[in-house]
């Protein structure tokens, strides 16, 4: 794939540009950091050349003047709210997250614990991190927010939160995920410092949408793509349209709070010093991109996989119709359809032609692998053999794995374990590919060769099981499926 993003430049010039904001405000400067701050595989895909923990390297930048402050939600702890991506409770990531920050040396001065109003989880989650001495804050439900500007701003709203003591001129405040209460918690502290005499300022710090891309590019469309669940949508920023006469693209939660954010900025110093949305933003993503036909390209494969995602959550019934409904329209404005994405069509075309599910693989040098279900094999895990044999420069009539080797795995799935499919899966077909490249040069070959899968593209005719699924997604491969169960049964097609 064609680097599209110049990664030493955004860490050079983002972290330039926070400590331009800070000097703005003087003595302090609370940074609402809204999506991921490291494993930021989506602003890896849609921008090549945007490294995964590029927002985690550029805070490192700032590591002398910065602390980071967690928020989690009460509601969510007490409804034991899962990250998707990870499969672990929000108040788990919150633990795995301090230690990931104070790994890379910054300091995670506090947990800040919000919406509380007495749920016995959240006590019993304070309690866990004061014991590991980690200092945690209570900020709680305020009655009609964030309408009620009087309340809010008040003895009783924001006056009645714990005053977070921090130390450094930049507090990044982060969360597990949205709606966690980042910005509330930020403007609590604006409150609260300017009753001490403090000169605080806020900023927000969002990847995506990029404010300065036209609002219907592929990487703001694939923004959009990637929350369709969260319904949100990209929007031209009225603000700032008319404040400035320039148009830049927001999305729509930050436009419909933002009279109420000024209104609140208004209550605590008696005016608002940002006059729209974008005004807010620090991000500078947009002015690192080096290739702009290259992350085009990258985005509308990123809507592409969008969704494959979302049609199989309708599938499992995960997931509504509405999701996939939106981003069915936002193929529809990037003008693609899913036959653009080379590997979607070479799998069904080899599941046509055999009457078999089947897969295919794009590798880096562009070539197609495709494979079909066997006796021994499922289409995926012979389609990680194909893809090896190939990349290793193996004859693809060479057998890696003798029958005689995955027919004693058959029968312990089947006879012993009571499974009802005897193919083997992909992490099975490695772990024989392990064994045989003990005395076998081709095995070995092949097996080498695996690291050169990462970022590869590929599609199955059929829905794969958890297990293949988690083994495309530990080689680092982008996995996408036909929202299929059965070869006969097509749940959702364009």
């Amino acid at each position: 794939m064609k680097i599209g993003f110049d990664h030493e430049k955004y860490v050079k010039i983002q972290s330039q540009h926070i400590r331009d904001r800070i000097a703005q405000f003087g003595d302090k400067l609370y940074l609402e950091f809204g999506g991921k701050l490291f494993d930021d595989y989506h602003a890896a895909r849609v921008l090549p050349g945007f490294m995964p923990d590029a927002k985690l390297k550029m805070l490192m930048e700032l590591s002398d003047m910065a602390e980071i402050v967690l928020v989690i939600s009460a509601t969510d702890i007490e409804k034991n709210k899962v990250r998707g991506d990870l499969g672990i409770t929000y108040d788990v990531d919150v633990l795995r997250l301090i230690a990931e920050f104070e790994q890379r040396g910054l300091l995670v001065s506090s947990v800040v614990i919000t919406h509380f109003s007495g749920q016995s989880g959240a006590t019993q989650f304070k309690a866990r991190l004061e014991k590991k001495n980690i200092r945690v804050y209570m900020h709680y439900l305020i009655e009609g927010y964030p309408s009620n500007i009087p309340l809010i701003v008040s003895e009783e709203g924001y006056g009645h939160n714990d005053y977070i003591e921090t130390t450094r001129p930049l507090v990044v405040v982060t969360a597990p995920g949205p709606g966690s209460g980042k910005m509330a918690t930020c403007l609590s502290q604006l409150y609260h410092d300017n009753l001490r005499g403090i000169k605080a300022g806020y900023a927000k710090f969002e990847t995506f949408p990029i404010w300065n891309l036209p609002l219907k590019h592929p990487v703001n469309l694939a923004y959009e793509a990637a929350t369709a669940d969260l319904n949100d949508i990209n929007m031209i920023d009225p603000f700032h349209l008319d404040a400035y006469g320039e148009t830049t693209v927001n999305y729509n939660r930050d436009i419909e709070i933002f009279p109420v954010l000024s209104a609140i900025f208004e209550g605590i110093y008696g005016e608002c010093i940002y006059k729209s949305p974008t005004d807010m933003g620090v991000n500078m993503v947009g002015n690192c991109i080096i290739d702009d036909e290259a992350c085009r390209e990258a985005s509308c494969m990123e809507i592409i996989r969008r969704y494959y995602t979302a049609a199989g959550k309708v599938v499992k019934e995960e997931a509504s119709e509405n999701e996939i409904y939106k981003i069915g329209l936002l193929l529809k404005q990037a003008k693609i359809t899913t036959d653009d994405r080379k590997v979607t069509v070479a799998a069904k075309k080899r599941a046509e032609e055999t009457g078999l599910p089947a897969a295919a693989i794009e590798l880096p040098d562009g070539h197609i692998i495709t494979s079909k279900t066997s006796d021994f094999l499922g289409a995926s895990a012979a389609l990680l053999l194909n893809a090896l044999k190939f990349l290793a420069g193996i004859e693809h009539d060479v057998k890696l794995i003798s029958p005689e080797a995955i027919e004693p795995i058959q029968e312990l799935k089947v006879r012993y374990l009571g499974g009802r499919n005897p193919r083997l899966h992909t992490d099975e077909v490695l772990i024989a590919l392990s064994l045989a490249a003990t005395g076998d040069k081709n095995a070995r070959a092949a097996l080498e060769q695996l690291p050169n899968l990462k970022d590869c593209q590929v599609h199955t005719s059929v829905m794969l099981s958890e297990v293949d699924i988690k083994t495309f997604k530990r080689l680092g491969v982008d996995l996408t499926c036909e929202p299929v169960i059965s070869k006969k049964k097509l749940t959702e097609k364009i």
